[in-house]
């Protein structure tokens, strides 16, 4: 029924101007449209973030959204340059090598937005 639909990524944040400064300026997404004073909608690659405000923001504790990439150290390496803290988990079946977390065939690493939102970047 949905399979052959897209799906968008929906974040809630408290303050919408610091959350375009980091979505935009750090995490390089393309704004392509607003809702008044309370929606901010991105692109990134082919799907669609929804930035939204509420009073709920960053009160989720698991993984809010992840892009997968092919190069998941350069990744990280371009944003700790811009000032990204990454996260480190003790997971079963995981190690670290720095901020990445390595497993047999995936390479992860974590990271929070201005809200505490947890997100990822996650190989192919």
């Amino acid at each position: 029924m949905l399979g052959g639909t897209d799906i968008v990524a929906s974040i809630a944040v408290k303050d919408l101007k610091v959350a375009s400064r980091f979505y935009e300026d750090i995490l390089g997404l393309k704004r392509t449209g607003a809702e008044g004073d309370e929606v901010v909608i991105y692109t990134s690659g082919k799907s669609r973030v929804f930035v939204y405000r509420s009073q709920y923001a960053g009160t989720n504790k698991a993984t809010a959204a992840y892009w997968v990439v092919d190069d998941v150290d350069g990744v990280v390496k371009g944003l700790k340059a811009k000032g990204v803290k990454f996260e480190h988990y003790d997971l079963p079946g995981l190690r670290r090598e720095g901020d990445v977390h390595v497993g047999a065939n995936v390479r992860t690493a974590w990271f929070k937005d201005p809200d505490g939102n947890i997100l990822s970047v996650v190989n192919q």
